[in-house]
């Protein structure tokens, strides 16, 4: 069994050119697992958090394994739409727009590349965010 924060490398492979290809973003180690940030703010943080200590986490056990999970933040208005449905997304248990995605081999990886960047433009600058392209375009 691994333990709380322990984040599997194969997500890490994942994760790491989803959020280095956004500019000016940089990835350290978090309380827990690994975050990128902009300037001073989380753009996505990726953690194995302790269903013990944190209880919110416990319905995502799977196996007696803790859940691998992302944190990213998502437009207000977004939010309810994205959480509705349930596994793999809920909302965080703190702050008013954070969102998270419990991760494993059911991942769409490329819609979690573009929550990540939509994450970016709540999070960046905007003339950084307006770096990126266009969502739709390439």
């Amino acid at each position: 069994m691994s333990g709380p924060g322990d984040v599997p490398p194969e997500v890490l492979e994942r994760l790491r050119p989803i959020c280095g290809r956004l500019p000016e973003a940089y990835e350290e180690p978090a309380w827990n697992g690994l975050r990128w940030r902009v300037r001073t703010k989380t753009v996505a943080h990726v953690y194995v958090p302790d269903p013990k200590r944190f209880p919110v986490y416990s319905d995502h056990v799977v196996n007696g394994e803790p859940p691998t999970v992302l944190t990213f933040r998502v437009p207000v208005d977004d939010l309810q739409g994205l959480t509705a449905g349930g596994h793999p997304y809920f909302h965080a248990p703190w702050g008013h727009n954070v969102a998270a995605a419990v991760l494993g081999d059911h991942t769409d990886w490329t819609e979690i590349a573009e929550l990540v960047t939509d994450s970016y433009r709540e999070q960046a600058p905007k003339f950084l965010a307006a770096r990126l392209p266009l969502p739709g375009r390439r």
